[in-house]
């Protein structure tokens, strides 16, 4: 059949069909209650004659899948979801026939997979990196000190309460917000209307939103507020030497953070860089291999992929059903993507048969005990949760999956990449 897609034909000896059949209806026997009759001595001819469409349910219910798997299995056949049956054919004394149609895993052979191009280049830190960071660190530690009533002017924290009086959603209330005035990430409306008010003022006047806010909520909304203005703050930075290094952690001088933040910078730089390489050098293996994919496992992804983006939603406060969704379309716009994925997991899997790269449990294990410390649970707790619900089986994919594409990285080919701003080849 095309693609994935198998048929089998399959008889069942009558034998067979007829032990199976006095098999269920000893078992219908002995729990049959007919007029005339104790439970479990009516005739077994009675008995059959009685529950005969219940009978025939379940010796079809027994055999169909016991022989339908020791068929696939004597034919090597990887079956991939369950089988559809049809054209069922059940007579007395007759064998039992059916047809079952499914799907199986494709067998390919990966194309080349070691030494392919792949563009990438080793992460640089910079002094102004660590700089940069180092002031971040710096702001993290900031200390803010109460200055003598005045008004408010630019660069100064107001310290205010605000509640809302109209255009909200749901009211917004607090009885101390802190708020810089004429700062980068503070609305005009707020910096236009406490700019030059004093500790003691109150306000109303409307705050206009961006449409592209971060809170869905308030995204494009004008609401207006009453605001109290209670104080004005300084904001104070600790100053940059080996106090300040030691007040982080385990560094004696400014020269060992530095050192620290270098090395930390370039890490997360390479697990980056390493990722956006491995992506492109999977793209480049799915577009290398053409072969049949199963269905069932396209509509599982494409399944996957939706509900990842319906929490996506949820978590941004949206709800899903407050909109006239398509989902066939959506469900339609997901199948390619959904599609090169599942190749993608099909040739990691295929490479990793190859090059015999399993997982050990060590790995499992160590996986196991960063999940417990993260949720501070005993790690039998969460070793037993995780093995129930089968969340253990998708750890040893994952680690496999990254054994994987460290190898693939290892053994790629790899070439600079373009500059950022390189014109296209067309």
């Amino acid at each position: 059949m095309e693609g994935c897609k198998h048929e089998l034909e399959i008889s069942i000896p009558a034998e067979a069909v007829e032990a199976e059949t006095i098999k269920v209806t000893k078992n219908f026997q002995e729990r049959a209650k007919l007029k005339g009759f104790r439970p479990g001595k009516a005739p077994a001819s009675l008995v059959r004659q009685s529950f005969m469409s219940d009978i025939r349910q379940q010796v079809l219910e027994h055999l169909v899948p016991r022989f339908f798997d020791e068929k696939a299995k004597e034919e090597n056949l990887r079956v991939v979801g369950t089988p559809n049956i049809s054209d069922v054919h059940f007579h007395d004394g007759a064998p039992l026939t059916f047809k079952a149609q499914f799907e199986v895993f494709p067998t390919f052979e990966p194309a080349e997979y070691t030494g392919v191009e792949v563009p990438y280049r080793q992460p640089e830190v910079s002094e102004e990196d660590v700089d940069k960071r180092i002031a971040e660190l710096r702001e993290s530690k900031a200390t803010y000190a109460n200055e003598d009533p005045r008004p408010l002017r630019d660069g100064d924290y107001a310290v205010i309460s605000l509640e809302s009086l109209a255009g909200a959603e749901s009211p917004i209330k607090s009885d101390e917000v802190q708020v810089l005035i004429g700062g980068p990430e503070t609305l005009t409306g707020f910096t236009g209307n406490l700019r030059n008010a004093s500790p003691g003022d109150e306000k109303e006047f409307d705050v206009t939103y961006p449409e592209d806010y971060g809170q869905e909520k308030l995204s494009g909304k004008t609401i207006r507020f009453k605001v109290g203005v209670k104080g004005v703050r300084r904001k104070e930075l600790p100053e940059i030497n080996d106090d300040f290094a030691q007040d982080l952690g385990d560094f004696r001088t400014m020269d060992e953070l530095r050192d620290a933040l270098r090395k930390s910078i370039f890490a997360q730089r390479e697990v980056e860089a390493q990722r956006e390489a491995k992506d492109k050098l999977v793209d480049s293996l799915v577009d290398a291999n053409d072969f049949p994919v199963p269905e069932g496992f396209v509509e599982r992804q494409i399944k996957n992929r939706v509900e990842q983006r319906l929490q996506s939603l949820a978590q941004q406060g949206v709800d899903p059903r407050a909109f006239n969704l398509d989902w066939d379309k959506i469900k339609d716009a997901q199948r390619d993507a959904a599609t090169r994925e599942v190749k993608a997991s099909l040739i990691l899997g295929r490479v990793a048969e190859k090059e015999a790269i399993g997982v050990t449990n060590d790995e499992v294990d160590r996986e196991v005990q960063r999940i417990a410390q993260q949720s501070r649970e005993p790690i039998a707790t969460v070793r037993k949760r995780l093995t129930e619900d089968g969340t253990m089986d998708r750890i040893a994919s994952h680690i496999q999956t990254e054994k994987t594409l460290n190898f693939l990285f290892d053994k790629a080919r790899k070439v600079d990449p373009p500059p950022p701003d390189a014109p296209s080849a067309e």
